[in-house]
């Protein structure tokens, strides 16, 4: 397959970071850093020559070093502030919103020095409400963390499931975290599931579904903000 460009988006070019959304094959960048994913909580720290561990979140103040996370219709989340001095890369699903993966590196991230007021927030491909029907167990684990966000984010569609917008709920989520509201955005037109020229998705491809991998890196990148529209 011919390699194909990483999806940017607006808020991350602004913060001058290099970063890129995964579509069907984009090249992994180099020295790429990412943890093992089990749809938890945890939260890795990026460091040069660190190995793999068990985290679905990885922040980092390493310049030039990319961290990264794969999904497959799950919420890609990259974050950076301003100038890059503190970025991270979050793998949401439900079982991870619900226990709160997003707070958690929006935390981790204060840890190493980040201010949440002035870090930027931006949602990847995920499979949108058009497509991701769940059912109830489902929505009563989120409504248990997002009590209201959750009902808006649901829409009944038969007895016992729900339509779900997993995008709402990081951007409540992120919000409550203490970030602006017009500091959190999504990539629009970009549901998993819809779209298989572009995207992998295991709701619509199962068990060989491929991943897409999404990535950021610390440090300002001067060739972003020259080239917002193009490779790094």
């Amino acid at each position: 397959m011919t390699e194909r460009a990483f999806l940017r988006h607006p808020l991350l070019v602004a913060c001058g970071v290099s970063h890129g959304f995964g579509v069907r094959g984009a090249p992994e960048p180099e020295r790429c850093l990412r943890p093992r994913q089990v749809h938890g909580t945890a939260v890795m720290r990026a460091s040069e020559g660190a190995g793999v561990e068990d985290a679905d979140a990885i922040v980092s103040d390493v310049p030039g070093l990319p961290v990264a996370i794969v999904t497959a219709d799950c919420v890609p989340v990259l974050v950076a502030d301003p100038g890059g001095a503190h970025v991270a890369a979050i793998h949401a699903g439900w079982r991870g919103l619900a226990a709160g993966v997003v707070e958690a590196g929006l935390v981790a991230l204060q840890r190493i020095g980040a201010e949440p007021a002035r870090l930027r927030a931006a949602v990847g491909p995920h499979i949108g409400p058009c497509c991701y029907e769940v059912d109830d167990p489902v929505v009563t684990a989120l409504e248990a963390r997002f009590g209201a966000a959750a009902h808006a984010a649901l829409t009944r569609s038969r007895p016992g499931h729900a339509m779900l917008d997993l995008g709402a709920l990081v951007r409540a989520e992120c919000v409550g975290a203490g970030l602006a509201p017009g500091a959190v955005a999504t990539l629009g037109a970009a549901c998993t599931r819809c779209d298989a020229a572009r995207f992998h998705s295991f709701r619509r491809d199962g068990a060989r579904a491929g991943r897409l991998l999404h990535y950021v890196s610390a440090g300002r990148d001067p060739r972003i903000l020259d080239n917002p529209m193009g490779s790094p």
